[in-house]
């Protein structure tokens, strides 16, 4: 599902994580909804031809180039994987227009009961930035309003995200990282290995309630849960 995000790495560690070209200006968010600024890495030519990368934020939740409302972007910050190349709102952009959503974790909540669920992180094991598979596209008004969105790429879940939801961001490994972002890779027969789920190394553990509010952004957010309240899968 991944209802929330975080990117709280520092500039160098995104700089050799993504190959960047300088280490980029972030501020660290530890809760990030869709509606709000995520940062994404696209493919961009530099003097001469070269393809660099550029690490940008994006608003979380697509608005199609085609869109007479922006505020369809609320509706449209996941594309699932089995349909987005088949679906109005993601068909352009999967094929013409990805990204990468950088972060250093995600959520994901257990349902207990109908009024209880259980926020967990999942992240990588040492804690580094990874990558999720996103699309974006832009959006231009008539008053010449410019709005760039994106959104993230969904799978059926994996370990260790199958414990606790039944579907999880599609986290790209780096080896694929330059096809993705390779905007001439639009035929269904190129896309299609990178579409096949993966299995990342991730790990995922209970976190306090307090993410639960959208409006708390602070390290508070990814504390541990109570041990009574604490799986790590």
């Amino acid at each position: 599902m991944c209802g929330r995000t975080a990117l709280t790495a520092s500039p160098e560690d995104l700089r050799v994580a993504f190959d960047l070209d300088e280490a980029p200006r972030v501020v660290p968010h530890y809760n990030v909804p869709p509606s709000q600024p995520v940062y994404v890495v696209r493919a961009a030519i530099a003097t001469g031809g070269a393809t660099t990368r550029k690490l940008e934020p994006l608003r979380w939740g697509l608005v199609p180039w085609w869109a007479k409302d922006p505020s369809v972007g609320h509706r449209l910050a996941l594309a699932r994987i089995e349909t987005a190349a088949k679906t109005p709102a993601f068909r352009d952009a999967i094929r013409r227009r990805r990204c990468l959503v950088a972060v250093d974790g995600f959520y994901e909540w257990q349902r207990q009961d109908k009024k209880l669920s259980i926020p967990f992180i999942v992240r990588r094991p040492d804690g580094k930035p990874f990558a999720l598979a996103g699309v974006w596209d832009r959006w231009v008004s008539k008053d010449g309003e410019v709005i760039e969105s994106c959104a993230i790429v969904t799978q059926p879940a994996r370990p260790p995200v199958d414990g606790i939801h039944d579907r999880m961001p599609l986290v790209l490994e780096p080896a694929q990282w330059a096809q993705w972002l390779d905007a001439s890779a639009t035929s269904a027969e190129a896309l299609a290995p990178l579409l096949e789920p993966q299995k990342p190394e991730l790990v995922a553990y209970a976190v306090s309630p307090h993410v639960n509010d959208p409006r708390h952004d602070d390290a508070a957010c990814q504390e541990p849960a109570p041990p009574q309240q604490q799986t790590l899968f």
